[in-house]
């Protein structure tokens, strides 16, 4: 039997274990063009590509903050950019010891037949793409898939049509040479309590886990999850403290991921910059078996208070990167259950939940 990704094993192996170094974790970075008009009208910056440029240089560039960053996904565009003064955005991120990522999914389409459903598009011509990105010096990809609870969701077509699409991804990814990033996200949205969170969170990790088994995903020591925290949805009676959220996240994984995969790397999915880092902190003090890295792969958690700080303006520039740099070291530590939560100010707490949440 053919195994994806036999060409690239060591490589794909390699690549997933660096990214889920412990005290690191990851970048997202990966805004489509039309998102990142809507942060940057946020603080009314114009959106046009030398603002993005300039935002994702930023980032990148900040002092002391890739100490904490293993792995940055990057939108196609940044992909190709160049800082001002012209090196590869991808030069400085090696030369930081981070692996450079890309995110290639075109984002999702409705799934005819479910309660407002959804699928993700983005498997055409993603072979070519892939090797397109290996050859730019991206090293691992990221694929969202978009999952809901209420009204009879996640329904069984919608867990299964995603979870079949995640598979043939990773299989793509692999057989380029790229590490493939599996998120299932569960959106917050709703009223459910913890325990609906867990169930369903349940059925779509299984699923996903059979259905790259079905598609000769095996090496998955050269794959990476990114999965949903466990948590009541946004409109629940009660929110559940860090203790709470990281049992029960904890517990599900355990249930359902194989010890093969080296790092599980939580989305942020709305929390607050503080919330989710004391979450993270929270599943790495817990006293149980944890067989994989459980790190992070945040992008408005780590970028809300550096965008409002930056405000587009260049003397607001180094300010930015040290309130950037603080919540990478926050994080870092949350890797390792050290976070004593004193990073950042009041706009660290402030919900960053987006109904229905698209890139």
């Amino acid at each position: 039997m053919a195994y994806a990704g036999a060409k690239y094993a060591d490589e794909l192996i390699a690549t997933a274990n660096k990214i889920a170094t412990p005290g690191k974790g990851i970048l997202a970075a990966d805004e489509s063009t039309g998102t990142i008009g809507k942060r940057l009208a946020s603080i009314n910056v114009e959106n046009v590509e030398s603002n993005r440029r300039a935002l994702r240089e930023l980032l990148f560039t900040a002092p002391g903050a890739l100490d904490h960053i293993s792995g940055v996904i990057l939108f196609e565009e940044t992909l190709f950019q160049k800082s001002a003064a012209g090196k590869p955005f991808v030069d400085i991120l090696k030369e930081a010891g981070v692996v450079p990522g890309i995110k290639v999914d075109t984002g999702v389409a409705p799934l005819a037949g479910t309660n407002g459903e959804t699928t993700t598009q983005g498997h055409d011509g993603l072979s070519a793409r892939c090797a397109k990105y290996y050859q730019q010096g991206a090293r691992f990809a990221k694929w969202r898939a978009v999952l809901k609870i209420g009204d009879g969701c996640p329904s069984p077509l919608a867990i299964q049509s995603n979870a079949e699409g995640l598979a043939r991804y990773a299989s793509i990814c692999q057989e380029n040479g790229l590490v493939p990033i599996v998120e299932p996200e569960i959106l917050m949205d709703g009223a459910h309590d913890i325990e609906t969170c867990a169930a369903a969170t349940e059925k779509v990790l299984a699923a996903v886990y059979k259905s790259l088994n079905d598609h000769h995903v095996l090496l998955l020591e050269g794959t990476l999850l990114k999965p949903n925290m466990v948590m009541p949805g946004t409109e629940a009676a009660a929110k559940a403290p860090p203790e709470v959220v990281a049992k029960y996240t904890v517990r599900t994984l355990q249930r359902t991921v194989p010890v093969a995969v080296p790092g599980i790397m939580f989305l942020s999915g709305g929390q607050s910059e503080e919330e989710a880092t004391l979450n993270l902190n929270a599943i790495n003090g817990l006293a149980t078996k944890k067989p994989w890295t459980l790190s992070f792969s945040y992008g408005r958690a780590l970028q809300a208070s550096t965008l409002k700080t930056w405000a587009g303006k260049t003397e607001n520039v180094e300010e930015a990167q040290k309130v950037f740099r603080d919540r990478a070291k926050a994080n870092g530590e949350a890797t390792l259950g050290k976070y004593i939560g004193d990073a950042g100010g009041r706009t660290a707490s402030e919900s960053l939940h987006v109904k229905d949440y698209k890139y």
